[in-house]
C-alpha cells in the first residue's frame, strides 16, 4: 500500500512540475519573440545563422499551435503522439541496452588485451635478456678464446662457468659452442682435439639419452668445405662434443642466417632432447676482434670464427611466466611461431575454451626472419549484463510515467497556446506594417531627392552669376536649408535601411587619423564660434591604414561629435582613439573625474562607466572576443567627452530609441530628429562593437564605443606600404628633424598638442609654464626651433609673457625660436593682441589639425605652402583639369535634372550631350562613338538604366569579339579595338541603386544626386585618368 502512495505522489508532483516548466517556456518565448525577436530581426543585428534559425523556430511554432494546439486536432493527434512517444522510447531503451552491453563486451576485451599484451611483453623482456646474455657469452668466448694464444678457455673451465652463471639465464636450457673449421683445417684440428668430426643428422632421426650415447657409432661428418664441431658445451649436454653442426639442417640454416646478419637467429619449434618438450635454438655468430660495426654480409662470414647457440625450453618458460601473473579473471595463453602465416606451428598452449573473445599480441624476438605471437583467451563465458538490463528497463518506466503526465498536461496548456498563436497573427500584422512603412519611406524620400536635386543644382549654378551681397546671403540661406533637408532625408534612409536589414557595410583601406581631422574641419567653425575647445587624440598603437567601411565611421564621430557641440557651451570636446588592449592593460589611457586632469579643467563624465557593460571588458579568458580574434584584426575604443549639459537620468534609458528627444523643447532649441544615436548604435553593431554612454546633468556626457577593423597593412606587400608612408609624410618633410617646445600647464591638453605636432615629425618637449620654458630653451642641451604656448598659460600673467619674450631677445645662442599662440577662438585672440604690451607670437587656431598646422607653420617660418590639398579639399582646378574638353552623355528622363548636371558638367568644361531616355542612350553610344563617359540615370519609364547599360555592355562585347575574330575592321572603329564606354549611375534612390547592383549590371561606378564636387571627382579620376593612361 505505501509502494502505490509513493508512485501517486511521484505521479502528482512531475504532472505540476511539467505544467509550471510548459508555462514558463510559452511566456518566454512569447515575451521574447514579440519584443525582443522583432526588433533584433528590424534592426538587422542578428548574424545569418541567427535569423535563419529564428526564421525556423518561428515556423515550427507556428506549424504547432496551428495543428496541435487546436481543440479539433487534439483529440485525433494526441493519441498518436503518445504511441509514438512509447515506441520511440521503447527502441530508445533497446539501444540503451545494447550499447551499454557493447561498453561492457568493449571494456572485457580491453581488459583481455591489457593482460595479453602484458603477459607479452614480460615474456618478451626476459627472452631479450637471455639473449643479451647469450650474446656476451660469445663475446667473452672471441676475446679469451679466440684472442689469447694459447687460449685461455678449454671444456672444463667453459662447463664451470655456464654451470656458474646459469641464474643469468633463466630461460635457457644450455650452451654449447661449435668452432668454424675448413676441410683444409680439418686433418690437423681432429689430431688436436683427439677425436674425429661427427655427423649431426643421424642424432636428429634417432636421438637418445646422454646414458645411451656412443660416440664411437656416430658416423664421421662428410667432406664439405667447411664444418662446425662443437668443442665446448655445459655438462648436462658434453655429448654433444664433436657433433658438426652444419650437417644438421635445422643448425645449417641457422648458422649460415646468424654469421650474414650478425643478429642472434631462431630456429622453428622442435622436440628437445632428453626432455621431449618444444623449444627454439637461438644462435650467436662469433667474430674475429676488430670486424667493424657496418661490415657487409661478406666481410662477417670471412671473420666468423665461430658459433654459440642456446636452447629455449618455450613451454617451461610461459609456465613460469603464468605463475607469476595469477589473476582473479584466468586466461588461456597460447604461443605461435607464424612464420608461416598459412601453417602457423604451436609453442605453448592448447585451444580449450567456451569463451570466443580472442586477442592477439605480437612477440619480437629480434629475429628478422622468425614471427611470433601470443593468442589470449577467457576460461569462462562473460557474465550477464545486468546493469544494462536494469538501466534500460528503467528508462522504460520513466518513458511511460512522462507519457502519462505528457498526455495529462496538454489539455491544460492547449489554451495557453491558442493565446499564443493569435499574438503571432498580429505578429505578423505588425511586420507587414513595419515593412510598408519601410518602403512608403524609400518611396518618398526618392520622390523627395529627385526635386531638390533641381532646386539645389540652380542654387549652385545661381552662386556663379553676379550677384549682391544680400542675394548671395539669400541663396546660401537657400543651400543651407536644402543640405539639411538632404540630410534628413538622408537619415530616414538609413533608419529604413536598418528597419528593413539592408544596410551593409563596405571594406575599404581608410586613413582613420585624415578622417578624424576632416570631422574637425567640419565642427571648427562652431567650436570656434562657442569658444569650446575641440580636440582629438589617436594613440600611436593603432595602425596609420585600416580597412572597413569610412563613411560610417566617420557617420557615427560626425553624429557623436554633432551633439556635443549642439549641447555644449563652454568647456571642451575631446575625442580619443586607443587600442582596446590598451584600455584593458594600462591605467595611462584612463580619464578620471578630476578637474586636473582633462582637457579644460572642468570636471567630466567617468568614462569607465561608459563601457561598463561592454562584453569585451566583462569576459575574460577563451571567451573574451579578444582572445579568439585574428591577429590582422584591429579592436577600436572611441571616446567622445564633453562638458555640456548631460542628459537627466529618467531620460538615459531612451536615449537610442529612434525619433525619441529627452524632452519636447530639445528638438524647438538645437533642432534634430532624434535618429542619430540610434543609427549609430546599429553601425557599431555591424562593426562587431558596442557603444555606451556616462552622464551626468550639468557636467558632461562621455560616449564610448568599440568597432573591429583590419590592419591596413597586412595585406600589401612591404614596398606599397613603405609607398603609403613616404606619400602621407611628404607634407611634413621639411619639418623633420626640427624640435619644438609646448608650454602647457594642462597634461591632456599637453598630450593632444604634442600629439599632432609629432605627426609632422617634430620632436616635442613639454614643460608647465614660461620659467621652465626658458631653462630648457637656455640649456643648449637641445636646439628649440619653435616655441608653442597655450593661450591659457600666455594670458594668466602678462608680465611673465613680457619677461619671456625679452629673454628670448637678449638670446646669445643662435637665432632664438619662433613664437606660436595655441588660440580656441578669433575674438580670445585680438583680446590678446589688444591687450598685451608685448609682440604677441604667432596665432594658430585650434582645433589642431596636421594639415592646417603645417600651413600655419609655414607661413609663420616663411617656408610657403607646396600646395597640398588641405583636410581632403578638392580645388576645382583638378576637376577642371580631369573634365576639360571631354565629351559626356547625360541621361535622365526630368529635364530640371538634365540642367543641373549639365550645368555642373560644363562648369568644369566638359562637353556635355543630353538624352532624355535609355534607348536613345544605347543608339548613342553604339560604337564608333567619340563619348569619353555616360552619367545614366537608374529610374526611367520604358527603360530603366540598369537595362540600357546591359544592352550598352552586350553591343560592346559583340563587337570586341567580332574585332577579335577578325570579322570586322579595327580602321572602320577608330583603331580602338577594346570598346568599353565609362557609365555611371546617376540617382536620387540610394536603397534600391546600391552599389553591388550597379556593378552587376556593368556600371563602372556610382553618383548620388545631387552632385557633390568631391564625390564627382573620386568617381570621374578613376577611369579618366586610367583612360589617359592608356590613350595618350
Amino acid at each position: 500500500m505505501s509502494f502505490l502512495h509513493v508512485i501517486g505522489f511521484v505521479l502528482k508532483v512531475g504532472h505540476l512540475s511539467l505544467m509550471l516548466c510548459c508555462w514558463i517556456f510559452s511566456v518566454i518565448s512569447l515575451t521574447w519573440f514579440i519584443n525582443v525577436g522583432v526588433m533584433n530581426t528590424k534592426t538587422g543585428l542578428l548574424g545569418d545563422c541567427g535569423k535563419i534559425w529564428l526564421n525556423l523556430w518561428e515556423k515550427i511554432h507556428h506549424h504547432y499551435y496551428q495543428y496541435i494546439g487546436s481543440k479539433r486536432v487534439r483529440r485525433t493527434w494526441w493519441r498518436k503522439l503518445l504511441v509514438t512517444w512509447i515506441v520511440f522510447w521503447t527502441i530508445v531503451s533497446l539501444w540503451v541496452f545494447w550499447y551499454m552491453n557493447s561498453q561492457a563486451m568493449m571494456k572485457r576485451k580491453e581488459t583481455l588485451a591489457s593482460m595479453c599484451d602484458e603477459r607479452a611483453r614480460m615474456l618478451q623482456d626476459q627472452f631479450n635478456v637471455s639473449m643479451n646474455h647469450v650474446q656476451a657469452m660469445s663475446v667473452l668466448i672471441s676475446t679469451f678464446h679466440h684472442g689469447k694464444n694459447p687460449s685461455a678457455i678449454d671444456q672444463m673451465t667453459f662447463a664451470r662457468y655456464t654451470e656458474r652463471t646459469d641464474f643469468e639465464r633463466p630461460l635457457t636450457s644450455w650452451l654449447a659452442y661449435a668452432v668454424r673449421v675448413l676441410h683444409s683445417e680439418r686433418e690437423q684440428f681432429e689430431k688436436q682435439q683427439g677425436w674425429t668430426i661427427k655427423r649431426m643428422d643421424t642424432l636428429e632421426q634417432t636421438p637418445v639419452h646422454k646414458d645411451e650415447y656412443d660416440p664411437e657409432a656416430l658416423e664421421p661428418s662428410p667432406i664439405q668445405k667447411e664444418y662446425a664441431p662443437v668443442i665446448f658445451a655445459q655438462d648436462t649436454i658434453s655429448h654433444v662434443v664433436s657433433l658438426d653442426m652444419l650437417s644438421g639442417k635445422e643448425d645449417r640454416e641457422n648458422v649460415l642466417r646468424a654469421r650474414a646478419s650478425g643478429k642472434g637467429v631462431l630456429t622453428a619449434p622442435l622436440r628437445l632432447l632428453k626432455s621431449n618438450r618444444l623449444g627454439v635454438i637461438l644462435t650467436f655468430a662469433v667474430y674475429k676482434m676488430g670486424l667493424p660495426s657496418n661490415a657487409n654480409p661478406n666481410e662477417r662470414i670471412q671473420a666468423t670464427d665461430g658459433y654459440l647457440g642456446g636452447v629455449f625450453d618455450i613451454e617451461s618458460l610461459v609456465e613460469k611466466l603464468l605463475q607469476q601473473l595469477a589473476s582473479k579473471q584466468t586466461i588461456l595463453v597460447n604461443v605461435y611461431d607464424t612464420t608461416n602465416c598459412s601453417n602457423p606451428i604451436s609453442m605453448y598452449g592448447s585451444n580449450v575454451s567456451v569463451d570466443g573473445l580472442q586477442h592477439v599480441s605480437s612477440l619480437n624476438f629480434r629475429d628478422p626472419f622468425r614471427k611470433h605471437e601470443m593468442r589470449c583467451r577467457f576460461k569462462q563465458k562473460p557474465p550477464w549484463p545486468w546493469l544494462a538490463i536494469t538501466t534500460s528497463i528503467g528508462i522504460l518506466v520513466i518513458a511511460l510515467l512522462i507519457g502519462q503526465i505528457f498526455r495529462a498536461t496538454m489539455n491544460r496548456i492547449a489554451k495557453v497556446e491558442d493565446g499564443y498563436h493569435e499574438m503571432m497573427k498580429l505578429k505578423k500584422r505588425a511586420e507587414a506594417a513595419d515593412i510598408a512603412k519601410s518602403q512608403f519611406l524609400a518611396t518618398v524620400s526618392h520622390e523627395i531627392r529627385t526635386p531638390m536635386n533641381g532646386v539645389l543644382g540652380m542654387l549652385h549654378m545661381l552662386m556663379d552669376t553676379d550677384l549682391d551681397v544680400t542675394q548671395q546671403d539669400y541663396v546660401r540661406t537657400a543651400q543651407a536649408s536644402g543640405k539639411a533637408l538632404v540630410s534628413l532625408i538622408n537619415e530616414v534612409l538609413d533608419q529604413a535601411k536598418i528597419e528593413s536589414g539592408r544596410l551593409e557595410l563596405e571594406e575599404e583601406r581608410f586613413d582613420l587619423r585624415a578622417i578624424l581631422d576632416d570631422v574637425l574641419s567640419l565642427f571648427s567653425g562652431k567650436s570656434q564660434e562657442k569658444g569650446v575647445e575641440l580636440a582629438v587624440y589617436v594613440s600611436d598603437k593603432v595602425p596609420e591604414m585600416l580597412i572597413g567601411d569610412p563613411g560610417r565611421f566617420r557617420q557615427i564621430i560626425t553624429n557623436l561629435m554633432g551633439n556635443s557641440i549642439k549641447f555644449t557651451e563652454k568647456g571642451h570636446i575631446f575625442v580619443t582613439v586607443h587600442l582596446v588592449e590598451e584600455v584593458m592593460d594600462s591605467i595611462e589611457v584612463e580619464t578620471e573625474s578630476s578637474s586636473k586632469n582633462t582637457l579644460s579643467g572642468l570636471p567630466v563624465a567617468d568614462r569607465q562607466k561608459s563601457w561598463a557593460g561592454f562584453r569585451t571588458f566583462c569576459e575574460k579568458g577563451p571567451n573574451c572576443p579578444l582572445s579568439s580574434s585574428s591577429p590582422d584584426l584591429i579592436h577600436l575604443i572611441v571616446s567622445v567627452e564633453d562638458t555640456g549639459v548631460g542628459i537627466p537620468f529618467e531620460a538615459q534609458s531612451r536615449v537610442f530609441i529612434p525619433f525619441m528627444q529627452v524632452r519636447p523643447s530639445i528638438s524647438r532649441l538645437h533642432g534634430g530628429t532624434g535618429i542619430g544615436l540610434s543609427i549609430s548604435k546599429c553601425l557599431v553593431g555591424l562593426m562587431k562593437g558596442e557603444i555606451g554612454f556616462a552622464s551626468l546633468p550639468k557636467i558632461g556626457s562621455t560616449f564610448t564605443f568599440t568597432a573591429v577593423f583590419t590592419n591596413g597593412y597586412s595585406h600589401l606587400n612591404e614596398h606599397k606600404s613603405q609607398h603609403m608612408n613616404n606619400q602621407s609624410n611628404s607634407v611634413s618633410s621639411e619639418f623633420r628633424g626640427t624640435k619644438a617646445l609646448v608650454v602647457d600647464h594642462r597634461p591632456v591638453r599637453a598630450k593632444v598638442s604634442r600629439y599632432h605636432i609629432q605627426r609632422l615629425g617634430i620632436q616635442v618637449e613639454v614643460v608647465s609654464d614660461l620659467n621652465q620654458g626658458f631653462l630648457c630653451i637656455s640649456s643648449g642641451n637641445t636646439v628649440i626651433d619653435k616655441v608653442l604656448i597655450e593661450q591659457e598659460v600666455w594670458d594668466k600673467d602678462f608680465s611673465s609673457s613680457a619677461l619671456f619674450v625679452n629673454k628670448l631677445r637678449k638670446f646669445d645662442r643662435g637665432v632664438p625660436p619662433k613664437l606660436f599662440l595655441l588660440v580656441n577662438s578669433i575674438s580670445s585672440t585680438r583680446s590678446g593682441v589688444t591687450t598685451s604690451s608685448v609682440n604677441t607670437p604667432a596665432a594658430i587656431m585650434k582645433p589642431l589639425r596636421a594639415s592646417m598646422l603645417a600651413a600655419s607653420l609655414q607661413r609663420a617660418m616663411g617656408v610657403g605652402n607646396k600646395g597640398n590639398c588641405c583636410n581632403g579639399e578638392l580645388p576645382s582646378l583638378s576637376l577642371h583639369n580631369l573634365l576639360l574638353g571631354r565629351k559626356i552623355l547625360v541621361v535622365d528622363d526630368n529635364n530640371v535634372n538634365l540642367r543641373v548636371a549639365a550645368g555642373a558638367l560644363k562648369k568644369y568644361g566638359a562637353d556635355v550631350v543630353l538624352a532624355d531616355s535609355g534607348k536613345k542612350a544605347i543608339s548613342l553610344l553604339k560604337p564608333p562613338h567619340q563619348f569619353d563617359a555616360c552619367f545614366m540615370d537608374i529610374q526611367m519609364p520604358e527603360m530603366d538604366g540598369f537595362e540600357a547599360t546591359r544592352r550598352i555592355r552586350n553591343m560592346e562585347q559583340n563587337i570586341n569579339s567580332r574585332i577579335q575574330h577578325g570579322e570586322l575592321s579595327v580602321e572602320s572603329y577608330e583603331i580602338v579595338s577594346n570598346w568599353h564606354m565609362p557609365i555611371l549611375a546617376m540617382t536620387a534612390d540610394v536603397i534600391q541603386a546600391t552599389q553591388e547592383e550597379c556593378l552587376r549590371c556593368g556600371m563602372d561606378g556610382y553618383v548620388s544626386k545631387p552632385f557633390e564636387a568631391e564625390q564627382l571627382y573620386r568617381e570621374v579620376s578613376r577611369f579618366f585618368r586610367t583612360a589617359s593612361t592608356q590613350n595618350p
